[in-house]
């Protein structure tokens, strides 16, 4: 039996012998990513609504911009897998009730996941292993968070006490913050060049912004006192690295290098991907976005969890036949400047191959949106033809990547 698994995934990681970029009818394709603004955390537009509101608020305007056999027939959408951290059950009823709220019917099966930051790439994943294997032609995958109205001690989980007595298990309480320090004292990644990466993080979102870039991709969500939240409202202009070298260590006081400014922003947003097979994209005139092609996750240690996009995307690259330098762009979540110089720097990627139009430093990191809002950015960072990767670390100790290829 093991044998046989291992046939199958062999056959479908290697596409059967041909390129990634090659087009079968029985491809996993994107045909709508979009997303919403970034709203800061606490203090931004979004922080008085739930991720409900947000989601309903997102679907009734992602659902007008679906190509319009789709907007005939909402029934095509077979099946919808929403990825949160934050609420508890993963906003499994809320989100379905959201969903309900906005149109979509309730033929339309629902799926709440919760994988940590990697819960919007998850959700993909999810969506597009149900597409390939035939359970269904065409579903939806979302992200959603509030960071505003959910995050706190809780956020941390509730481990018995009976097991933080075990030494592993209790790896898992790490806050996320301390675990970068731990990266960055590991493996040598100093304060200045977490300040560096910061600032660029920040003059690419700036930069991005202010020449429309994100307008595409964005969604603008009408608040019930009617104020419309259509811009990022993470990303600052004039943030240089020095006026970064400013302020305080966030977590270990005297020789911390993690600070407000090189780590990822608290956010809400949400953000949705709709997959379906090509051959069903062909039959209804649909436009292509790109096409999925693979994901990976792989379990690293919880205390360094940061690492993990250095050893979850060679994995999925291996699956595909591909190399760092076979990808055009790398969509790598910046939960923290030392974590994601240690991955970029261990796999050796051209730093401008990285987030061209900023990360979560500049703009904001709604834990369960995320992975979902990467691909609606990537999607239009790449050209036709070529390839992206979108990645991040997660919490507890795991790495998660994936591959797309624009068309």
């Amino acid at each position: 039996m093991s044998q046989r698994l291992t046939q199958i995934k062999d056959h479908l990681m290697s596409n059967g012998g041909h390129t990634v970029k090659d087009k079968r009818a029985d491809d996993v394709v994107i045909v709508a990513a979009y997303r919403t603004a970034i709203g800061k955390g606490f203090k931004g537009g979004f922080k008085d609504v739930n991720t409900d509101y947000l989601l309903q608020q997102f679907l009734i305007n992602f659902l007008e911009h679906l190509p319009e056999p789709i907007q005939k027939n909402k029934g095509l959408i077979e099946d919808v897998t929403c990825g949160n951290v934050l609420n508890p059950g993963a906003g499994a009823t809320e989100h379905r009730a959201a969903c309900l709220g906005a149109g979509i019917p309730y033929t339309a099966a629902f799926e709440a996941v919760n994988r940590q930051c990697s819960s919007g790439l998850t959700a993909v994943n999810e969506v597009a292993n149900k597409i390939r294997v035939g359970q269904i032609s065409m579903g939806l995958a979302l992200g959603a968070e509030s960071m505003s109205q959910n995050y706190g001690p809780q956020a941390l989980g509730n481990v018995s006490s009976e097991l933080k007595q075990n030494k592993e298990a209790r790896k898992c309480m790490i806050p996320m913050g301390i675990t970068n320090e731990n990266v960055s004292q590991k493996f040598n990644i100093s304060r200045e060049d977490q300040d560096k990466f910061a600032a660029e993080s920040y003059r690419k979102a700036e930069r991005a912004v202010s020449q429309g870039f994100f307008q595409e991709e964005i969604l603008p969500i009408s608040l019930p006192d009617g104020t419309v939240i259509s811009i990022d409202e993470g990303p600052r202009r004039g943030v240089t690295a020095r006026g970064l070298g400013n302020l305080k260590p966030a977590f270990i006081k005297e020789k911390g290098t993690t600070t407000a400014g090189n780590a990822s922003q608290i956010s809400d947003g949400v953000a949705g991907v709709l997959l379906t097979r090509r051959a069903v994209a062909t039959q209804l005139n649909l436009p292509i976005l790109g096409k999925y092609v693979a994901f990976q996750t792989v379990g690293v240690p919880p205390d360094i969890m940061g690492v993990g996009p250095a050893y979850a995307i060679p994995r999925v690259l291996k699956d595909c036949n591909l190399s760092v330098n076979d990808i055009d762009v790398f969509e790598i979540n910046e939960a923290f400047a030392g974590q994601a110089l240690y991955c970029i720097n261990k796999l050796n990627i051209a730093h401008d191959n990285v987030n061209p139009r900023g990360g979560a430093i500049a703009l904001g990191h709604p834990l369960g949106c995320t992975g979902a809002r990467q691909i609606a950015t990537i999607l239009r960072e790449l050209n036709e033809g070529q390839i992206g990767v979108v990645s991040m670390c997660v919490g507890t100790g795991m790495g998660a990547a994936a591959v797309f290829v624009k068309e």
